[in-house]
């Protein structure tokens, strides 16, 4: 298993002017500690069981594009982007401008969007659940066809309609940046992994449910004629070992996930800072956990 962080939290102590050299420091010593993945959430407002509404939340995607400028091998991404924040159109923009910036490290990470109090703040568009999905879906196409080199032309979908999909400079990933598709709901959310997604992204309630969770995407590919194994396999990890800063429980609870194809645990430190999850912390974990699969 690979290792990656998600920095979930901006309160650092230092307060706003401290932001921008805590976010630097942690880019280099996730890079030095040899940490695969590093991502932000894309909130407007921090959610109510991290902090509240109330605590500071830094816009997704300039963050990354700061974190792109401090960091040269780390893979950045958003886990997740809601579909409703931005128009699709200018989605693939912004994620190809990432892409490009980052030399080719950008990861699209993308979901239904769920967090109904920051639409309402901030007088976002927050349609049903339903109509949430088939906006994912349309979205999910739309990047799809701004990335294909071959097809600058219009998209007319039931919620989206663009008069030419242009998108230069093109990405530099090849052919495009990875599409990461958050959640693990079953008939919706890993079917459109297995007909749009280069990655998934899980959540590690335990062996099992991942276990089950994998055994319906594989049904999903199988419908669709897709091949399982092309499909990076992620989850997110916060067991209470992150939360101690216990490397050796974390290896212990992430030993049941052996064998069921994770590429890479993504561990979600808890506290004000991400700087709390210690270079030295991270750099363990990246060693310990290399021999899982």
């Amino acid at each position: 298993m690979r290792v990656g962080v998600h920095i979930s939290r901006f309160g650092y102590p230092g307060g706003a002017r401290a932001t921008a050299a805590e976010l630097a420091a942690t880019g280099a010593a996730a890079e030095e500690a040899g940490v695969g993945w590093l991502s932000v959430m894309d909130h407007y407002f921090q959610m109510e069981d991290n902090g509240g509404a109330e605590d500071p939340m830094l816009e997704a995607y300039t963050t990354l594009g700061f974190l792109a400028a401090h960091t040269h091998t780390v893979r950045l991404g958003a886990l997740v982007t809601g579909v409703t924040y931005r128009p699709p159109g200018l989605l693939a923009k912004v994620a190809t401008t990432l892409d490009v910036l980052s030399e080719g490290r950008a990861t699209l990470g993308i979901g239904a969007a769920w967090y109904e109090r920051e639409h309402l703040g901030l007088g976002v568009p927050f349609p049903p659940l339903a109509e949430r999905f088939e906006r994912l879906e349309e979205a999910l196409r739309i990047c799809l066809q701004m990335w294909d080199p071959d097809d600058d032309g219009p998209f007319e979908g039931d919620h989206y309609r663009l008069g030419a999909t242009l998108c230069r400079p093109a990405p530099v990933s090849a052919p495009h940046p990875e599409i990461m598709i958050g959640g693990s709901g079953e008939k919706k959310t890993l079917r459109l992994v297995a007909k749009y997604g280069d990655a998934c992204n899980l959540f590690g309630a335990s062996p099992e449910v991942v276990r089950h969770k994998l055994d319906v995407l594989r049904g999903h590919c199988d419908d669709v004629s897709r091949d399982y194994d092309t499909i990076r396999k992620t989850m997110i990890y916060t067991g209470d070992p992150v939360k101690a800063g216990d490397v050796d429980g974390c290896v212990r609870d992430l030993s049941g996930y052996e064998g069921l194809g994770i590429d890479t645990v993504i561990f979600a430190p808890t506290g004000d800072a991400p700087a709390v999850w210690t270079e030295t912390f991270a750099a363990d974990a990246v060693r310990k956990l290399a021999d899982l699969a």
